[in-house]
């Protein structure tokens, strides 16, 4: 991993981190968490071990941070690390689709949905849950992943662009 890959993740984090703090909690202290989509981009534009454990400890430590969830601290660490290698592994089996839109806002879609079930079963484990799990899981998590899928098909062709012509890594550039 080179200086300019981590500093591209360090953007996609910050900015991650921004709209995350901002939105607000919708329902039983949950919020959608759109960290989760510029973790996805990361996992997308640099898809490489080191680079998404590196994403999968950060954003869940940011999100725990910034989380209006009563005791959301270890769940979204937990949330984030799982999530990140499980969209990791789904992204690399699509193989020769996994650069199109239509995949990579299906992958965020069902990313978004993996992130919510776990991060709702380790807080109903390790602090419980503010209401029922399937209340939650409608409200917050099916909306979240509306909302992340729309801002992915809008974020990913400008991310894409900007890689290929700022040349910002060989490694994604070779698997485009």
């Amino acid at each position: 991993m080179n200086t300019k890959n981590l500093v591209a993740l360090a953007l996609l984090v910050g900015i991650g981190a921004v709209l995350h703090a901002v939105i607000p909690g919708i329902f039983l202290g949950m919020k959608p968490d759109m960290m989760l989509a510029m973790m996805f981009l990361g996992i997308i534009l640099f898809p490489d071990f080191k680079s998404v454990l590196l994403l999968g400890i950060v954003t869940g430590l940011i999100s725990g941070i910034t989380t209006t969830f009563p005791g959301g601290l270890i769940p979204n660490i937990i949330d984030k690390f799982v999530t990140s290698f499980v969209f990791f592994g789904l992204f690399l089996s699509l193989n020769k689709f996994r650069n199109n839109i239509v995949s990579v806002a299906i992958l965020t879609a069902v990313g978004t949905i993996i992130s919510g079930i776990a991060f709702l079963t380790s807080a109903y484990f390790i602090v419980g849950l503010p209401g029922a799990f399937t209340g939650l899981f409608a409200a917050v998590v099916l909306p979240a992943a509306v909302i992340n899928t729309i801002a992915m098909i809008v974020i990913y062709p400008i991310a894409l662009s900007i890689v290929k012509r700022t040349k910002l890594t060989s490694q994604s550039l070779a698997q485009k």
